[in-house]
């Protein structure tokens, strides 16, 4: 179930049934030998199949804190936060610069332990006690550079231990969409930033997950190429269809891309609203709609976020 990067064992999370809810749980205090590195993400896990509805994710009074630096004590950098993901929905935590978006994105993928509460990652409808997949989008799209745009997409299905025959076919189809078909062969560095980013995605989507992770993917991008890598996106995920928990700083976007919101605050960081965003799609950026809808969000996000400091 955790998500974790290349050049590691996986982190040996121990796992335990909560037979109420017919889920996996992770205990916080079982969490151990979690290790980083900025290589490729590569996610663990049994692949399953599409269908069902019910929850994907369940967070409830999670809370996790760091050492402070040289004091020998600990800060709070998430305090009792509880938030539901939907199966099949798009849902995004949106909140300042190092609030604690990434960090919760991190808790939940097994990259990072936390203290008290719980995180579920629920099995698919049909398909009780089957480990779900994750794959995990990060900011940068740590790719291999010495690696083709193939061989980058291989390196993970190796270690998912994908069966050797299906590589090609996956390969292909997820560049396609993605709309770099044609680029197996090319190599990281003769790529632009936004075709970068879009082989990570192509990465992450040929492990074929039932959760996708994705931390501010876009956010290194310039503006024309972020606004044309959203709509891209929305036309990906209609094919693929994961469960997308995705950590953005930018309301429009998150407004633009999203079933639901989780506006969080900081100092430590809380869930403060939810929203769900009831505008049918495809969506436009430029609708009233949603931009009524992000200026109240605005509002309301500075109200708390200004509050705070």
């Amino acid at each position: 179930m955790a998500a974790v990067e290349a050049g590691l064992r996986q982190p040996r999370h121990r796992l335990h049934r909560d037979n109420n809810r017919q889920a996996w749980k992770m205990s916080a205090y079982r969490v151990h030998n979690v290790q980083r590195i900025d290589t490729i993400p590569v996610i663990s896990g049994a692949p399953m199949s599409h269908g069902g509805t019910g929850s994907a994710i369940t967070i409830d009074n999670l809370t996790k804190t760091f050492p402070a630096p040289g004091s020998g004590k600990e800060f709070v950098v998430i305090q009792d936060v509880s938030l539901t993901v939907d199966e099949g929905k798009f849902v995004s935590l949106v909140g300042p610069s190092g609030c604690g978006k990434s960090t919760l994105l991190n808790v939940i993928a097994g990259i990072e332990s936390y203290d008290s509460g719980s995180v579920t990652i629920h099995p698919k409808a049909g398909r009780t006690g089957a480990e779900p997949r994750i794959a995990y989008v990060f900011q940068s799209p740590r790719l291999l550079n010495w690696l083709t745009v193939e061989n980058n997409i291989h390196f993970v299905l190796e270690a998912q231990k994908v069966p050797r025959q299906r590589w090609r076919e996956l390969v292909a189809k997820k560049l396609e969409m993605v709309g770099l078909a044609g680029q197996e062969r090319n190599y990281p560095l003769n790529l632009s930033g936004g075709m970068q980013q879009r082989v990570a995605i192509a990465r992450a989507l040929a492990i074929e997950p039932d959760i996708l992770l994705m931390d501010e993917p876009f956010s290194h991008l310039d503006a024309i190429t972020a606004r044309k890598m959203r709509f891209d996106l929305m036309e990906i995920l209609a094919s693929a269809k994961p469960t997308i928990l995705f950590v953005t700083h930018d309301l429009a976007e998150a407004v633009f891309l999203s079933d639901n919101i989780y506006m969080m605050s900081t100092k430590p960081a809380r869930i403060f609203k939810r929203v769900a965003i009831d505008i049918a799609r495809p969506r436009k950026p430029e609708d009233e709609t949603i931009l009524d809808l992000e200026k109240t969000l605005v509002r309301d996000f500075f109200s708390v976020v200004e509050a705070n400091d």
